[in-house]
Formats: structure tokens, C-alpha cells, sequence
């Protein structure tokens, strides 16, 4: 609606001015700057000597922890070590001082008048007189038992041709026991003081009168031949059965291979030859007894006891 000359509009608002046209050319809208943030202030000398002290306090405290980690790690580890130390160490001492009273229990046992030889027994004498074997010994009376040698035992024992060997027991707490074996003789030979008794070594056992039933008489030559005979003879004896040599008359032999019997009561001849074999020919000779007439005296030849030979003494 158009008003009518002369009468003004409304007032404008207070606070605003009224728009007045303008002539000048609109001005283009100019981009606006970013926001810039405001720079760091520079750290005053004050602020810096404060950073690098507690860095210098934060470096020792780690310092520190280190280091009682560290000393932390090696107690542990030198307990750790010292245990098994110590356990060893126990250990040693422990045998080390059983040990010393084992020894010292010994030494004292051993140096005890209780353990010191207080009586000899001597067994297995048959011919010689075990009181007098025990005589032998006696300077050993009074000696410990851990000091009774068996050399010096066989020094006494020495003087007794009989004794072919000998044995030893300490029984504790102070008896010898002297076990004895004497020589065992085979048979008889002829000499100038009468008859002796030798064992399978030649040494003479005893000296007789006549010859003691079940014991051949051995013939032999003198000399060196009769030395080399007899050791055939012996191991003729000792190999043979008991049964054959009981049996036995005479024993004679020149060589080494051609020992020879003659059998109590019938007067048969057995060649027997060496020791080899002995078992068999024992066996032979039975069977050759057995076969043939024994009103008649025989020879056997069993030294070859795969081949016998059998032939008439008489003839």
C-alpha cells in the first residue's frame, strides 16, 4: 500500500541503523585464515635444571633396582650353590668320620688282648701227634689274631715230613684251628734200615718191619732208571681203582711204559703199562679175570686196552 506523501514509516528498530543504499561495487568474500595454535613457550633455565635432576633421580632409582636385583640374584644363587656345598660337605664328613670310627674301632679291636691267640687245635693227624704239632705252634700264643701269619705257620710246621699240606681258620675270638693232611703212603721199598713207606712224591712216611696189608712192595732198580721208574709207578698207583689196588702184590717197572703188578694170592701178571687209560683197563681186567680159569695162572697184558692179550705164566 503507498502511502501518502508526507507521512514518514515506522521508526526502525532501536540499536539499528538504517540501511543506506550504497553505490560502491560489492566486495568478494575473502576466504578466512586457519586458527594457528599458539607456539610452545621456550623452557626456562629454572624448568630445565629441574628436568635433568629428576632424570639424574629417575636413572639412580633404576640404578638402584638394578642393582638390588642384581645382589638379590647372586644371594640366591650363592645359597642355591652353598646348599649343594654344604649337603656335599656333609656327606664327606659323615663317611670320613664313619670311616675314622670304623678304623679306630678295629685298631682297638685288633690290639685287644681279647683277640689275641689263646688256643691252637689241630686236627686230621693220624700218625703224627697232634700234640706235638700244637707244641710247634705254640710261640704264636699271645700274638692278635689279625698278626697270626700262614707263612709263619708253615715255617713251624716244616720240621713234620708227614704233613703233605695244611689249612688255616681263625675263628674269633682267639682259637687257630690247624687243619692237617698228612702223606699218604703207596707202597713200600726195600732199604738198609728195613721197609719205608713212601707217598706218591718218594718221601718216606714211615719205616716198617714188614709190608702193611693192602700196600704193594715196589721193586725197582737203583739209580737214576729207578728215580724215573718210580715216578711212573706213582702215578700207576694213584690213577688205578682202590678195588685194583688193594689187589696188588708187587709193583715193578723199568720204563716209564712198562709198569707191571703181580695180584695178591693168585699170582696173576697184569701189564698195565702207563697211567693213561687206567679207568679201562681197570674194567678189562675184570672181565679178563672173570672170563678165564683161575686155577691157572695168567698173564694180562692191558696196556693197550682196546687189544688185550691174554696168555698162560706158566707157558
Amino acid at each position: 500500500m503507498k502511502r501518502p506523501e508526507g507521512i514518514a514509516g515506522p521508526p526502525p528498530p532501536p540499536g539499528r541503523s538504517p540501511a543506506r543504499p550504497s553505490s560502491a561495487p560489492p566486495v568478494a568474500d575473502t576466504p578466512k585464515a586457519a586458527p594457528q595454535s599458539p607456539k610452545p613457550s621456550e623452557p626456562t633455565a629454572r624448568e630445565l635444571r629441574r628436568s635433568a635432576a629428576r632424570a639424574r633421580r629417575e636413572a639412580r632409582a633404576l640404578e638402584r633396582q638394578a642393582g638390588r636385583d642384581r645382589r638379590r640374584a647372586e644371594r640366591g644363587e650363592v645359597r642355591r650353590f652353598t646348599r649343594h656345598s654344604r649337603r656335599r660337605r656333609a656327606v664327606v664328613i659323615g663317611i670320613v668320620t664313619s670311616f675314622s670310627a670304623l678304623l679306630a674301632g678295629v685298631i682297638a679291636v685288633t690290639f685287644s688282648p681279647l683277640m689275641s691267640l689263646a688256643t691252637i687245635d689241630v686236627t686230621g693227624t693220624q700218625r703224627l701227634d697232634a700234640a706235638e704239632v700244637t707244641a710247634a705252634l705254640d710261640e704264636h700264643l699271645g700274638t692278635p689274631l689279625a698278626f697270626v701269619a700262614d707263612s709263619a705257620i708253615g715255617d713251624d710246621l716244616a720240621q713234620f715230613a708227614l704233613i703233605r699240606s695244611y689249612s688255616t681258620e681263625i675263628v674269633p675270638p682267639n682259637t687257630l684251628i690247624v687243619r692237617i693232611v698228612e702223606r699218604a703212603p703207596i707202597g713200600a721199598v726195600e732199604a738198609p734200615a728195613g721197609l719205608e713207606l713212601v707217598d706218591a712224591a718218594g718221601v718216606v712216611v714211615e719205616t716198617v718191619d714188614a709190608v702193611p696189608e693192602g700196600l704193594p712192595l715196589i721193586q725197582l732198580a737203583s739209580g737214576e732208571a729207578g728215580e724215573r721208574a718210580f715216578a711212573s709207578v706213582a702215578d700207576v698207583l694213584i690213577s688205578i681203582p682202590r678195588e685194583v689196588a688193594a689187589r696188588v702184590e708187587t709193583v715193578t717197572a723199568t720204563t716209564r711204559d712198562d709198569v707191571t703188578f703181580e695180584l695178591r694170592g693168585s699170582g696173576h701178571v697184569v701189564m698195565w703199562g702207563d697211567a693213561e687209560r687206567s679207568a679201562q683197563k681197570a674194567r678189562v681186567l675184570d672181565a679178563a679175570i672173570a672170563a678165564t680159569d683161575q686155577g691157572t695162572r695168567w698173564v694180562y697184558d692191558v696196556s693197550a686196552p682196546d687189544s688185550l692179550v691174554v696168555r698162560d705164566a706158566n707157558g
